[in-house]
Parts: C-alpha cells; sequence; structure tokens
C-alpha cells in the first residue's frame, strides 16, 4: 500500500515558515481540488494520479519518497 505524508508535509512547512498551511492554498497553488487533497491526506488507500503527485512534489520542493511512502501488505497485517 502507498501511503501519502501530505499532513507531514504540511506540519513541516508550518514549522519552516511560522505559518499556517491550508488545504485551500495547496489547491490554489498546485490546480488539485481540495477534495482530492482532503482525500490524498485522509483516505487509506486512496488513488491519485502522478500529474497530482508531480504538483505536490514541485509545491513542497521535495522528492516523491519525502510525499509518498510504500508500506508492505505483510506490515500492515495483509496478505
Amino acid at each position: 500500500m502507498l501511503r501519502f505524508r501530505l499532513k507531514e508535509l504540511i506540519a513541516e512547512r508550518e514549522f519552516q515558515t511560522g505559518k499556517r498551511v491550508t488545504m485551500e492554498e495547496i489547491a490554489k497553488a498546485t490546480g488539485i481540488h481540495r477534495t482530492t487533497l482532503s482525500k490524498i491526506a485522509n483516505q487509506r488507500g486512496y488513488n491519485t494520479t502522478t500529474d497530482n503527485l508531480d504538483k505536490l512534489c514541485a509545491f513542497f520542493d521535495c522528492s516523491i519518497d519525502k510525499l509518498v511512502e510504500y508500506i508492505p501488505d505483510e506490515a500492515l497485517g495483509r496478505q
């Protein structure tokens, strides 16, 4: 399963800048709808497009491994 680390990146950006980062701000900067951002952040196993991943990496100025983490099914107790 892929786990998106959007919430962690938001928290990191807030810490670095000292100001709140909203989904609305990210949506305006990336062109990704707020509902999609919310699903990426909160819905386990959500399937998004590579275009969205590219836009988020550009917004947070990070590599894909900072945004997405692979978790093997065995680690989740599934087989």
